[in-house]
């Protein structure tokens, strides 16, 4: 309604300055093709800003999708459809790592090895399996996926990850490099302990078991894991909604799969039996 004021002189124009709440109206003014757009996190007014302000509300809320609206100056918004949503990681966090059972290392390869390729998805995850499997929980430790790596750095990684956090496996889709896979990562450690793995149903049929672990409130994030969640909120029942492919989810989805949803459905309870 602002805008029938502005009525008079040669070039009327208007300021709107707000945190970008994902409403409509913000969405509309963005939209506007006459619209000019400047963005500046919180970071940018240090000099005007107490100090201990900014250390108090950078441990409470980096990292977490209030952080990311107040702090970054980023408008958050929920894709129809979307297997995960920003919002729901920030009842997931967490600021120390607990005891866990087992720890994968899951690398979903790319295709080619040059500037221009996808991302290598290198995400390690850990579990808590004791007790039923209703009771196992698991933590998503690190995002150490590379971009534009060549298939020794990228198997460099993933091994560094595997020392890292001292893990226990180390989980890799073969449908594109086949045995190449395994071998560029023995050549790195020729002792790793190796599970190939062959994706044979579509990447959003495979995320939906692991996306129900999330609504279950089953799997916890430690933080700097941004690029990893804006990934995962753009996958959508549809299937991804961003530009190339989804590299680190689907790595995430291969290493809660080899830690919970697979070794969940063969678990058995105790049985009695009459003799």
């Amino acid at each position: 309604q602002l805008q029938f004021a502005l009525r008079l002189g040669d070039n009327p124009r208007q300021v709107v300055t707000t945190t970008p709440q994902n409403v409509a109206v913000l969405k509309a003014i963005l939209k506007n093709p006459s619209t000019v757009k400047t963005h500046a996190p919180t970071e940018a007014n240090r000099a005007y800003l107490a100090a201990s302000f900014l250390e108090e509300v950078q441990a409470r809320f980096a990292g977490s999708s209030l952080g990311k609206q107040e702090l970054e100056g980023l408008l958050l918004e929920d894709i129809e459809g979307a297997l995960w949503r920003q919002s729901g990681f920030d009842a997931l966090r967490l600021s120390a790592v607990p005891h866990l059972s087992r720890i994968v290392v899951a690398v979903d390869p790319p295709v080619t090895g040059h500037k221009g390729s996808d991302e290598c998805g290198i995400v390690v995850v850990g579990a808590f399996t004791d007790g039923p499997p209703q009771d196992w929980r698991a933590v998503v430790l690190e995002d150490a996926s590379v971009t534009g790596a060549s298939p020794d750095e990228w198997a460099r990684a993933a091994i560094a990850a595997m020392d890292r956090h001292k893990a226990d496996r180390l989980v890799a889709e073969v449908n594109q490099g086949g045995d190449l896979v395994e071998r560029m990562i023995r050549q790195i450690d020729p002792l790793v302990p190796y599970r190939a793995v062959r994706a044979t149903r579509g990447k959003v049929v495979r995320a939906e078991p692991v996306s129900a672990l999330y609504e279950q409130g089953r799997v916890s994030h430690l933080r700097g894991l941004d690029k990893l969640e804006a990934q995962m909120c753009l996958m959508t029942q549809m299937g991804y909604q961003g530009k190339g492919s989804p590299d680190r989810v689907d790595a995430l989805v291969w290493a809660l799969t080899d830690l919970v949803v697979e070794p969940s459905e063969t678990h058995r309870r105790p049985q009695v039996r009459a003799l």
